[in-house]
């Protein structure tokens, strides 16, 4: 009998995924029976694993209550208990926030509002703005323009805004010259992001979008010391905004709640979402400073924006119980200790592999990158799709993890990022850093034969 044919349209049109059936902390189950180690929590969403039985309680009690109210007639407990739990006490001066279902959705509300603000005060003229090569900041095509993904954007390319222009990442692997040290290299993106202000005209910008550790596009790269106390510096100099995407490093995923935390910068605007609610419902958020809510306040009184599952009574329950857990379960410090743990492990296995330059990232958010050549940092060629092969051989060792590929240019280079559970174990790192190790190695052997 031939296999049923899948309705769902899923990623990938010649084959069908399997199907999860069950998970359970770190662990998801296959239909087939086989148990794979979640090992960059899908999309660096997991953040508490699967099945978490406090926030299954919580989502029951809340649909036992109300499960949906339209936000152009009510508000809900959860969503106002969440909001006080985000910003109840204004993290860097970010005083409200502003519930959608994911990232891509308050990326688009952060563009929105940094536009909308400025037109109610009387500056119309700013609608640029800037962002970086190799960059994600979503899927949708606002914030599909606001990314540097190449390989994403190019079918998309007629449709994008050319509001959005993108200037060298933070990306000191390959960016930085040979001869350049952290502070030389700094100096010289700050100077270009300056040159990109009085390219535009400087009154015309609205704001600077940058992610504080870029996601999945480049693998868990950090900006070096000092660079985005530049860029504020930068942005506050001639009144643009400054808009943090931490969709993916957010909350909790780099040891603090907020990975600008460890910038010593606190943004104008903030998009968050993957571990907000670990996955247990869509959703995501913006978060703004007071200035900006009450400047529209004043004016038109209206933010000009909005969805039908804005501030979902599920969702928030289901966020606000994740967060809670969070701070009961003490897991910021986890993903401190386990991510010490998780790159020391990976430099031991990979820190002299003649095909891994780089290991980096902070906390629970690591990444590789391969090479052909270590000295040269010179990548495989696309046409191998080492990431592909690294992720099938992976999973077939019951292992999940986040490869990727166009890691230097949007075409060329590979890396594979780990994200795993903040409930992880030691014990259950050595075993994905044994698992990855396999599975890089098995597929280097296929390609070099």
């Amino acid at each position: 009998m031939a296999a049923r044919k899948s309705r769902v349209l899923h990623r990938s049109l010649r084959e069908t995924p399997p199907k999860a059936v069950d998970g359970a902390g770190i662990w998801l189950t296959a239909e087939d029976g086989r148990r794979i180690l979640d090992a960059s929590s899908g999309a660096a969403v997991s953040c508490l694993g699967h099945q978490h039985p406090r926030v299954l309680d919580a989502i029951a009690r809340q649909a036992a209550k109300l499960a949906y109210a339209h936000t152009a007639f009510f508000s809900s407990e959860p969503a106002e208990a969440l909001a006080d739990h985000l910003v109840g006490h204004e993290p860097g001066g970010l005083a409200y926030v502003y519930f959608v279902s994911g990232g891509s959705e308050a990326i688009e509300a952060s563009i929105k509002l940094a536009r909308q603000y400025f037109v109610e005060r009387g500056e119309p003229q700013r609608g640029n703005f800037i962002a970086r090569r190799q960059s994600y900041h979503g899927n949708t095509l606002g914030a599909l323009a606001a990314g540097g993904n190449a390989w994403r954007r190019a079918p998309y390319a007629p449709l994008l805004s050319p509001a959005f222009s993108h200037v060298t990442p933070a990306f000191a692997y390959h960016e930085r010259r040979e001869h350049e040290q952290d502070a030389d290299f700094v100096t010289r993106l700050a100077a270009e992001l300056e040159a990109e202000f009085q390219r535009l005209g400087p009154d015309t910008v609205a704001a600077f979008i940058a992610e504080p550790v870029v996601g999945a596009t480049a693998g868990c790269v950090p900006a070096p010391e000092n660079y985005f106390r530049r860029v504020r510096e930068i942005c506050d100099r001639h009144g643009a905004l400054l808009i943090l995407d931490e969709v993916m490093c957010g909350m909790g995923r780099t040891g603090t709640t907020h990975a600008w935390e460890q910038e010593g910068v606190a943004p104008d605007i903030q998009a968050i979402a993957k571990g907000l609610g670990g996955g247990y419902q869509p959703i995501g958020a913006m978060l703004a400073r007071a200035a900006i809510v009450d400047t529209i306040r004043e004016g038109s009184g209206a933010f000009q924006h909005g969805h039908t599952y804005l501030g979902h009574p599920l969702a928030c329950a289901a966020a606000l119980e994740v967060q809670r857990i969070i701070g009961d379960e003490n897991l910021l410090d986890h993903v401190k200790q386990r991510g010490r743990e998780l790159e020391q492990r990976l430099i031991e296995r990979f820190g002299n592999h003649r095909h891994v330059g780089d290991v980096r990232g902070r906390g629970l958010f690591q990444a590789i990158e391969l090479v052909e050549d270590r000295a040269t940092r010179t990548p495989f060629d696309p046409a191998f799709k080492l990431h592909q092969k690294i992720k099938a051989a992976a999973f077939d060792n019951g292992l999940a993890c986040y490869p990727a590929g166009g890691t230097v240019d949007g075409r060329r280079g590979d890396h594979v990022l780990l994200a795993p559970p903040y409930i992880a174990t030691s014990d259950d790192i050595d075993l994905i850093v044994e698992k990855l190790g396999t599975a890089v190695d098995s597929a280097l052997r296929s390609i070099n034969h």
